[in-house]
């Protein structure tokens, strides 16, 4: 009897094992959307996640039906094409398209480009994510001693992108806290996922775009592109 209590409480376990998985699936899934290249709204899972990752809050300066998913295929560090999802604003996604699929001609690596990463249930404790769509203050520059922003981040209007932040920091006062992107402070020795004025020029520059590495003094952020350079 033993034994058959055994087998009947793996067998359950497997079961329920592999229900869990499913469920895992099918909500990442949901969440990912239609897994092909394009812009779409948000679905009601995509949505549901993004404000259990605390990203959307009343007053915020734009509605989740003003932000659309834009899903687009990058190269990864691996040297392999993968498939990223970043939400930005209506108005921005076409255009962003296009600089997505110039990085990706381009070669250009991405490290991270995934919804869940972001708004999942475990986003990446690395920081290391492409994303765009996060309502918060604008980060105050450390030079100023201010302890918090003034006005609206650009991301808080799906109006902003940050590209591979570990190989693109943001420096304040010529210093990063991010210990694992200080080999990254030198930018004259250009390695992969590094980005460049000509990378620059030639993908969110081509669509207007401004550049956190074109800051005027010590203060630059690396990542960030926004639809006017704040």
């Amino acid at each position: 009897m033993k034994a058959v209590a055994t087998l009947v409480l793996a067998a359950a376990l497997s079961v329920a094992s592999a229900t869990a998985n499913h469920a895992a699936a099918s909500r990442q899934l949901a969440s990912a959307g239609a897994l092909q290249p394009g812009v779409a709204a948000l679905s009601a899972a995509q949505k549901h996640d993004i404000l259990e990752a605390g990203e959307w809050h009343a007053g915020c300066p734009v509605w989740l039906s003003q932000v659309r998913l834009l899903t687009y295929r990058y190269y990864g560090f691996d040297h392999r094409t993968h498939l990223g999802q970043i939400v930005v604003n209506a108005k921005v996604a076409h255009p962003l398209a296009k600089v997505f699929r110039k990085l990706l001609a381009m070669r250009f690596p991405i490290r991270d480009g995934a919804f869940l990463s972001e708004y999942g249930p475990h986003p990446d404790q690395s920081g290391d994510v492409t994303a765009s769509f996060e309502c918060r203050d604008a980060v105050p520059s450390p030079c100023s001693g201010n302890a918090k922003g003034t006005h609206w981040s650009m991301h808080a209007y799906g109006e902003a992108v940050d590209l591979d932040p570990r190989e693109n920091p943001y420096v304040g006062c010529g210093m990063t806290r991010d210990k694992t992107a200080l080999a990254y402070l030198k930018r004259s020795d250009v390695r992969p996922g590094m980005v460049t004025p000509a990378i620059y020029r030639a993908t969110f520059g081509s669509i207007g775009w401004g550049w956190g590495g074109l800051w005027y003094g010590s203060t630059k952020d690396y990542m960030h592109f926004s639809i006017n350079g704040h």
